[in-house]
């Protein structure tokens, strides 16, 4: 019986040797590389990031506007700052009350329990207040916005976990939208009338970001950051890290057209959604307007990483890959003079009026100048934002090319040009301007509305009120009257030629970029701009060519004759058209990304203007400036004109519909070389006294920036 039960007990013992080797070649051979391979996994740690670094923003001489640098921050920990919180407080206070205890004895004793903490807290703003010698109220109000910002986060999530499923959040989700914090927390409130109810709630929630570091302040020079390592070696809670931030040396100088960046929103995330290494972070920023905001793609880098394993030992490494550096057209420097001059009381009697410039190398087409006034800090936009945004003058839009002005009288050597080109008039012909009043519907001569005067008077002995006359004293019956004899698709598509009707800046190509992105509707981006209005209703939609814009009344033509009725423009499209005419006839559109490549779609082209036609165009608008009678003629120092060996060609405008006053031309030199420029003044009552002078400033500023003439 024994014999039997150890043969028995031995077999067993052998089956279950072959069962364990059996098992051990099955992890060994069939599935041991999985298992290893998953146990090097549990060894290896979360890769650690690498900050993107953005590329920079030049002007044409290469000067930095824009580039990202290493900064230095204070951080304090929110478990430290939430004891300067009374939402804190009075949080604890309900959690630790007890039957019988007041709230006075409660708050007496959790005092007492932290009163370390305080301490310490208060020994940290104190500290604080004496870097840089800084106002001791500002710490502590930066203090309480992170209690607050975090506060408000931890009341978010409380209504989340409580409400999961409310209609609000449905019905944002229907949307495809998150619910906006200020709609949940009034939903919170909604559904627990309480405020203590509420406090328990939010008390029981706990984020990561509460045991994050929050940035304080930055330490901005090399004393406050040897300060500050002194003053808190060995505090508790406290943090000095670096970080890449934003920088624009030339502050508020083509503000609207440099542009800003931005915490990434959801509309942002989009574009690298798909590319890891692209993405954006939740702490990211990304281009908001300008040109940080149209060469986006280009600009953002990609972030590198670093990986270890649980040994420290280093597992793999991928580099931080710079973004691309983007070259503008823009000269800052003479961008600068330029808006200093128009800020300038002394220069500028409407110092304080909306003002856009546009001032264009007619050669290359680069833009040299792209003025929008009011500025605003690049620097500070984001702690100003709403300040700058509600401030007079709208300094968030751009004057130069999104707002749309009637041209007035600056139009007038286009409608020439294409009364002359269809036949409808000829250079010598007399269209009369009588000493009497006009007809009703038509405009009346500014000189018969000033003077008491006309034009077939005051020109008598010079031909009459001939083209190039009319030109000079800008006669409204001479150009109404011509316009009215222009069909009005006919007297459209000129204006269309010239670039009025459309956006004439082309978006910049990002092909390469591209490749691999989600861009969705990237490639549209680029500098806010308008395409202004030539036809007498609103098109519903930005039209795509001529032929998708509504036609002229027929009655509006004498309106559009004088650059008002509902005719708008850019001072972009104005300087762009004053080019073409300096140009030859040729149209070119405007470049300002010098190293991106542009679409260029309306390229270069040959409008066909006769050559007879522009020398009449040209002789008008010299006329106007270096002529008595001219409108601008007592505007510019023609001595100091000869001295720099420049010859001025322009046309004033001044609107009435929508008060503003206009200078627009060129100026070329014995060498060939020829800027085109336009300025509008909001507000501004007579474009001889109030935008002429600029424009004569302007041109000034380009020969001492070496552009044309002799310094």
């Amino acid at each position: 019986m024994y014999k039997r039960r150890l043969l028995i007990f031995i077999f067993i013992c052998i089956i279950a040797g072959f069962v364990c080797i059996g098992r051990l070649a099955y992890l060994q051979l069939g599935v041991g590389g999985d298992y290893r391979k998953q146990i090097e996994e549990m060894r290896i740690l979360g890769p650690m990031r690498l900050p993107t670094i953005r590329g920079s923003i030049f002007d044409r001489s290469g000067r930095v506007l824009a580039v990202d640098k290493p900064a230095f921050y204070l951080y304090v920990n929110y478990e430290l700052t939430r004891f300067f919180d009374d939402h804190f407080w009075r949080g604890m206070i309900l959690q630790s009350q007890e039957r019988g205890q007041t709230e006075e004895q409660v708050e007496a004793q959790l005092r007492k329990d932290f009163q370390d903490r305080l301490d310490l807290l208060w020994e940290i703003i104190d500290k604080c207040a004496e870097i840089g010698d800084r106002d001791r109220s500002e710490i502590e109000s930066r203090i309480r916005r992170i209690n607050d910002r975090i506060w408000n986060m931890r009341r978010f999530f409380a209504w989340l976990g409580k409400f999961g499923n409310s209609p609000l959040r449905e019905e944002y989700r229907a949307k495809g939208r998150a619910v906006p914090v200020a709609e949940a927390l009034k939903d919170f409130e909604e559904q627990f009338p309480d405020p203590d109810d509420r406090l328990r709630l939010t008390m029981e929630v706990d984020l990561k970001v509460m045991h994050q570091p929050q940035q304080l302040m930055e330490l901005e020079t090399e004393a406050e950051l040897l300060q500050a390592q002194m003053e808190f070696v060995d505090t508790d809670m406290v943090e000095i890290l670096t970080q890449t931030k934003r920088v624009y040396p030339y502050g508020s100088v083509a503000s609207q057209v440099v542009g800003w960046v931005g915490p990434a929103r959801a509309a942002d995330k989009q574009l690298f959604a798909q590319d890891r290494l692209r993405r954006y972070l939740d702490d990211e920023l990304s281009g908001k307007d300008g040109v940080e905001k149209v060469c986006e793609v280009v600009l953002r880098g990609k972030r590198g990483e670093v990986i270890y394993d649980i040994d420290s030992e280093l597992v793999a490494r991928s580099e931080t890959q710079f973004g691309k550096d983007v070259t503008i057209s823009l000269d800052i420097g003479l961008q600068r003079q330029i808006e200093a001059l128009l800020r300038d009381p002394n220069s500028n009697l409407n110092y304080d009026s909306a003002i856009g410039a546009v001032v264009i190398d007619v050669a290359t087409s680069d833009i040299l100048a792209l003025v929008s006034m009011p500025v605003y800090d690049l620097n500070m936009i984001r702690r100003d934002y709403n300040k700058v945004r509600d401030a007079p003058g709208a300094p968030l839009v751009n004057k130069a090319t999104y707002e749309i002005y009637p041209p007035g009288s600056v139009i007038k050597p286009f409608i020439l040009i294409a009364g002359l080109e269809e036949g409808k008039v000829g250079p010598t012909e007399i269209i009369n301007c009588p000493h009497e009043e006009a007809p009703r519907g038509w405009p009346n001569c500014m000189q018969f509305k000033q003077f008491d005067s006309c034009h077939d008077w005051r020109w008598a002995d010079e031909g009459g009120n001939i083209a190039r006359n009319a030109i000079r004293g800008s006669c409204n019956i001479y150009f109404s009257r011509l316009a009215d004899r222009i069909a009005p698709a006919v007297l459209q598509q000129w204006l269309y030629n010239f670039g009025y009707g459309r956006k004439v800046l082309p978006a910049p190509g990002f092909a390469e970029e591209l490749k691999g992105t989600n861009a969705g509707g990237f490639t549209e981006r680029n500098i806010q701009q308008s395409a202004g209005q030539i036809s007498t209703t609103i098109p519903r939609k930005t039209p795509q060519g001529i032929e998708q814009y509504p036609k002229i009344a027929k009655y509006e033509r004498r309106m559009f004759g004088i650059g008002q009725g509902n005719l708008r423009a850019t001072v972009l499209q104005v300087a762009n058209a004053m080019a073409v005419i300096a140009r030859g006839g040729i149209y070119e559109s405007p470049r300002l990304f010098v190293n991106v490549s542009g679409s260029f779609k309306d390229g270069r082209q040959d409008l066909g203007i006769s050559k007879s036609t522009l020398e009449v165009v040209r002789d008008g608008m010299s006329a106007v400036v270096n002529e008595a009678g001219g409108t601008a003629y007592t505007a510019f120092d023609h001595g100091a004109l000869r001295q720099m060996d420049l010859k001025v060609f322009g046309k004033t405008g001044s609107t009435e519909d929508v008060v503003s006053a206009w200078f627009a031309g060129f100026a070329e030199d014995d060498a060939g070389r020829v800027v085109s420029v336009a300025v509008v003044v909001e507000g501004g009552q007579s474009g001889a006294k109030d935008a002429a002078p600029l424009a004569r400033d302007i041109i000034a500023l380009c020969n001492q920036a070496g552009y044309i003439g002799k310094k």
